[in-house]
């Protein structure tokens, strides 16, 4: 749990803290409505106010800064709320409760001089939010992509090492703690929307909500995809996209992709996670290391408290995270997308189904840079077709698509995944 750590980290650490501080910082209370979690903090220091209800830490005197770790975010919204209008700082990793309301609280958080800080909330322990808002603060970000979801990747690269089927890779996450039980927010492309979200505010100062921009997971990846992937020299990773292009429009997506062998994403396996930020004056810069996990999550936490106790000390104004907001931001239709792109086709294993098949998308303008066909073992009558295509628009590429699929060609609806480059 995220917040055993960071208590064990502000009791464990609190040498360290004080003197990266400059004065120390007192855990003062604790709530969580489990009794056993409060016996651990009980244990490790009794000192510490135990509370069942987190609404009464944003009404103590001793409290300076909330830490907001119940997830979800109705709830996390009025808990977050309070604390800003008590004039607390707030420090919260939920990157849910602020790619969907985040914008209300921010100018909540300024009207009340308050700090909101969330370096936690994208890529736990990698200090993503830092480098974009401080070290880069200059640059003018071109864009920024990676793996920002430790789940999906962690799954993709069990199939791709281990030969397994997707529900299996699942499961093996689940059991080594890199999924929830329920891991539709992962597998689905929505934790990394989320984040997603934050970062398109950071880097471009676009407000904008998950439901804004297109979202996949990784659920209809299949073991053949993986290795014809590898046969061509390429990797399937879960990629988060955010380029501001030559006309101004941002592009914004989230999605399995077919990677470059030769891209360090490529590289980045099991539950770590990776982002390459590229600045007009910087070029690229690459970041990698655990994006999940009590220990990671709690650090990055825990740094966001330091940051705010030396705000406090130095006397310092508040300090907004976002850029100007620069109000709705034109984003890129999915459909205008131009790139590469796999395609996996079942067809019937009869004679003039490849010529008809390309010949269809000649039709449309596409062309093909590699085209393979295999035999479906055990299945009677089918093959498999996969292409890689060259720069196409993606618009005329589902039409094209979905008109194949509507004929006798093809026995199962053809799988596209889209190659980053």
């Amino acid at each position: 749990m995220i917040g055993e750590g960071l208590v064990k980290v502000l009791l464990e650490h609190a040498d360290v803290i004080r003197a990266r501080a400059g004065a120390p910082i007192r855990l003062a209370a604790v709530a969580d409505k489990d009794p056993a979690r409060l016996d651990i903090v009980r244990a490790l220091d009794p000192s510490v106010a135990l509370l069942d209800d987190a609404f009464e830490l944003a009404k103590r005197d001793d409290i300076d800064i909330v830490v907001e770790l119940i997830g979800g975010v109705d709830v996390a919204e009025r808990l977050v709320r309070a604390a800003l209008e008590a004039k607390k700082h707030v420090v919260t990793a939920n990157k849910a409760l602020l790619a969907e309301r985040g914008a209300a609280l921010f100018d909540l958080a300024a009207a009340n001089g308050c700090d909101l800080y969330f370096e936690a909330a994208v890529a736990g322990a990698i200090p993503v939010i830092r480098v974009i808002r401080e070290s880069l603060a200059s640059d003018h970000i071109r864009s920024v992509r990676g793996i920002i979801n430790g789940t999906s990747n962690y799954i993709l690269s069990s199939m791709a090492n281990e030969g397994a089927a997707f529900a299996d890779a699942l499961k093996a996450a689940q059991e080594a703690g890199f999924a929830e039980a329920d891991p539709t927010l992962d597998i689905t492309g929505g934790d990394a929307g989320h984040k997603l979200a934050l970062i398109a505010g950071l880097a471009f100062g676009a407000r904008v909500l998950p439901s804004d921009f297109l979202t996949e997971g990784i659920e209809k990846v299949d073991p053949r995809d993986i290795q014809y992937a590898r046969n061509f020299g390429y990797v399937i990773r879960p990629l988060a996209v955010a380029e501001r292009l030559e006309s101004g429009a941002l592009d914004l997506r989230v999605h399995p992709a077919l990677v470059p062998k030769s891209d360090p994403l490529a590289h980045v396996d099991g539950a770590l996670n990776a982002v390459a930020i590229q600045g007009e004056m910087v070029g690229s810069s690459f970041l990698s290391g655990l994006g999940a996990g009590a220990g990671p999550t709690a650090t990055s936490v825990a740094g966001d408290v330091i940051d705010i106790a030396k705000n406090t000390l130095a006397g310092a104004p508040v300090r907004r995270w976002h850029l100007p907001s620069e109000g709705e931001p034109e984003l890129q239709s999915i459909a205008d997308l131009s790139s590469r792109y796999y395609l996996r086709f079942s067809v019937r294993d009869e004679s003039g189904v490849l010529a008809s098949l390309s010949g269809k998308l000649s039709d449309s303008g596409i062309s093909i840079e590699v085209m393979v066909q295999d035999r479906d073992a055990g299945e009677d009558g089918t093959a498999t077709i996969a292409i890689l295509t060259h720069h196409a628009r993606e618009g005329e590429i589902r039409a094209s698509l979905n008109a194949i699929d509507d004929t006798h060609l093809t026995t199962a609806p053809t799988h596209l995944i889209r190659i980053v480059e």
